[in-house]
């Protein structure tokens, strides 16, 4: 499916304190595991931003999202904006929307990190590349 047109959220900044008040907010295992792969979202590169969105950690390339961390009660999503168009062999991903996509990652059941990361990564790139080229 190819997109012509973004979701795009201003505001974005380089480090958000709001963010940091948000993980404050969350303690305990939960807390840790969205930290964990919201740090990983940030570290995508320099040119990462970030902004609450939807009461949630929203990792940008400028002003056009990319994936995002939210802690429920039982469980952790990592959601991705253009979820639907990321590469899943290790078949990690959740939900039928037109474009956004979850992992759930829930205290002591085993994740697939590695998958995990290469999904963020893919995203980042993703959304660097429609920016990069129109």
């Amino acid at each position: 499916m190819i997109r012509t047109e973004f979701l795009r959220f201003e505001g974005a900044v380089e480090r958000d304190s709001g963010i940091d008040a948000w993980f404050d907010q969350r303690q305990g295992e939960l807390g840790e595991i969205a930290r964990q792969w919201f740090q990983a979202m940030r570290d995508c590169g320099d040119e990462v931003r970030e902004l609450l969105h939807d009461g949630c950690p929203v990792a940008c390339l400028g002003d056009f999202p990319f994936a995002y961390v939210n802690v429920f009660t039982a469980q952790v999503n990592v959601g991705f904006y253009q979820g639907s168009a990321l590469p899943d062999p290790a078949r990690l991903l959740q939900g039928t929307g037109k474009f956004m996509r979850h992992v759930k990652l829930k205290p002591g059941a085993s994740a697939d990190n590695a998958a995990l990361t290469t999904l963020i990564k893919a995203a980042y790139s993703d959304i660097r590349s429609h920016v990069e080229n129109g």
